[in-house]
């Protein structure tokens, strides 16, 4: 189940996480207007899908209320490597999961470090 929070805009820094167009994102830049004659301050937050590497924006009032998930991070192991698919398993949770390769090098039986929001997933470092 995808976990998350609700924060206001203006609270965000960057290097956060936040969903944007129901994409886990992590934040890359924020810029913030002041609040004009007759209008309300504004926050634009440009920001980067965690699972696609998609370049997102959202633009809103800074005490606009937005979703902020909660990822998980956890150690698993590579059961095995088909095509640019891995399959891994949680060392906490015995759960299987299947990722997309990524750039770094993998062999099968490595250690891993991986993130995951919802039913999305992927590895971040190999773990020595």
């Amino acid at each position: 189940m995808e976990e998350k929070v609700f924060k206001k805009a203006g609270q965000l820094k960057e290097g956060q996480y936040m969903i944007i167009d129901n994409a886990a994102c992590v934040i890359k830049s924020i810029e913030k207007s002041k609040p004009g004659k007759h209008g309300a301050a504004k926050v634009r937050i440009t920001a980067v899908g965690l699972f696609d590497g998609q370049k997102r924006t959202f633009l809103g009032p800074v005490d606009a209320d937005v979703e902020v998930p909660i990822v998980r991070r956890s150690n698993a192991q590579i059961v095995a490597i088909v095509d640019n698919d891995v399959q891994i398993m949680d060392m906490k949770t015995y759960e299987m999961l299947t990722v997309k390769k990524p750039e770094f090098e993998i062999k099968q039986g490595d250690e891993v470090e991986y993130m995951r929001y919802g039913n999305e997933a992927s590895i971040l470092r190999v773990k020595k």
